[in-house]
């Protein structure tokens, strides 16, 4: 037992300390640290006072010697803790104070700004606008909680320094002014979904191909592929509906990734599917393998299909298009290094109505076709050099196509600031002579939405 209350003296420093570890306690039952202390030593001091009543028991029976210092000793901490008025500092360090509030400028969406000036000499038409703003697009995108995000894309448009195919046999319209903001996209969009699934609701640039969903500003080249503007048209091919993607859980690597989508939209695209309102349907699949450090390639096929309508008949018709893009980087002279070479073919399928018979001796064509090509050279950090070969079949006449040639020349003054020559030469019809224009292109990004490509 004297051992016992030896040591128990030599270890009250250490109880003091422990004292006021345990007033967290009191303090957090709303009393005041002096209050605390107060009830930590009387608490003590019964302690001591039963302590004493022992020893003074042990002493009467001769069992216990020199217990006089500890006690006093015990008693010499618990009066200095009473005085400082407080227990001594905690040993843990301290944690720092963290604010639940809400932060609203969190909730704000990322908000950016993208245009496209246009400078242009025609040779076939000197009188044409030399200066054009060609679009002006705003991009609102947030992420709306863990499990969904919302993008909406506004844009308002001049018309200018556009390529018309196949323009000389319907004759060209005169230009109309730029108008004002239109909705590009607006969608919702849940990702993550169980399954690899992933599903857009809204109106969106469809997933036919892989350039139909880059916006105007992120295109290699100053409009889409000539096949492209013969079939659908200048804009990318957007309508309003559901997209369900899925991304397949086998794969990777060196084996491969694939993903495949489908979309269910209302038809609005006049070029496609002329007054028909209906619904149209697209499949689409890709697949991507990385075929060593620096090369990679893709592959995508798209279909959508729906009904045409006019005021004198209605068909069904079909867009087939297979695209495949070849990508060499070396990882450590990424910036400054690469070739991108990109290709597709367009079928159009179910341009004449079924039942209207052709002329005698003569058999109307049911299909049309094109192609396009593109490819561009890293020469440094900011220079690119490119060029493209298109050509298509008049979807009004088969028998006549149309080529287009553009070589380029692209300085990145930065990833806000892009400047970029380019020269358009698209042939004549029925071998007549062919129109060719120069470009000086400047794009500029404000914001966090750059000239995304995905």
């Amino acid at each position: 037992m004297f051992s016992s209350i030896r040591s128990f003296g030599r270890a009250a420093p250490l109880g003091v300390a422990l004292l006021g570890l345990s007033i967290v306690p009191y303090e957090a039952a709303g009393q005041s640290p002096a209050d605390s202390v107060r009830l930590e030593i009387q608490r003590l001091s019964a302690l001591v006072d039963s302590l004493s009543r022992e020893v003074a028991r042990l002493s009467a029976t001769g069992r216990v010697e020199e217990t006089t210092d500890a006690l006093a000793d015990l008693r010499a901490a618990a009066a200095a803790a009473a005085a400082a008025g407080g227990a001594p500092a905690p040993t843990q360090e301290p944690q720092d104070f963290v604010g639940r509030q809400r932060s609203l400028q969190s909730l704000n969406p990322e908000i950016s700004v993208n245009a496209d000036v246009y400078a242009q000499i025609a040779g076939d038409d000197p009188d044409a606008d030399n200066f054009i703003p060609r679009e002006f697009e705003i991009s609102i995108i947030s992420a709306l909680d863990p499990y969904s995000r919302a993008g909406i894309y506004l844009s308002q448009e001049t018309p200018g320094a556009e390529i018309e195919p196949f323009a000389g046999e319907e004759g060209e319209e005169g230009e109309e002014e730029g108008g004002g903001f239109g909705v590009e996209e607006g969608y919702v969009e849940w990702v993550g979904l169980p399954g690899g699934f992933g599903v857009k609701f809204g109106r969106f640039y469809q997933r036919f191909g892989t350039l139909n969903r880059w916006h105007a500003h992120a295109l290699p080249f100053q409009s889409r592929s000539l096949p492209h503007l013969a079939f659908i048209g200048e804009a990318a091919l957007g309508q309003t509906g559901v997209s369900v993607s899925w991304l397949a859980p086998f794969g990777g690597g060196g084996s491969g990734t694939y993903e495949a989508t489908v979309e269910v939209t209302r038809n609005s695209n006049e070029s496609l599917f002329g007054e028909s309102t209906g619904p149209s349907i697209l499949g689409h699949v890709n697949a991507f393998w990385t075929l060593g450090r620096a090369t990679d390639f893709d592959l995508a096929l798209s279909w959508i299909g729906g009904d045409f309508m006019n005021e004198t008949e209605s068909f069904t018709r079909n867009l087939f298009t297979a695209e495949v893009a070849l990508n060499w980087s070396p990882p450590e002279r990424s910036r400054g290094t690469g070739v991108s070479v990109r290709g597709g073919y367009l079928l159009l399928s179910g341009l004449n109505a079924p039942e209207v018979a052709p002329p005698p001796g003569t058999e109307a064509p049911d299909d049309a076709s094109g192609f396009w090509s593109m490819a561009e050279v890293k020469l440094s950090n900011a220079w690119l050099m490119g060029a493209r070969f298109d050509q298509v079949q008049n979807p009004a006449d088969p028998d006549v196509s149309q080529w287009l040639v553009s070589p380029t020349l692209t300085w990145w003054q930065s990833e806000f600031v892009r400047l970029r020559a380019e020269y358009d030469f698209l042939s004549g019809l029925e071998g007549g002579d062919g129109s060719g224009r120069f470009l000086l292109r400047a794009t500029f990004a404000m914001g966090p939405h750059k000239h995304s490509t995905y």
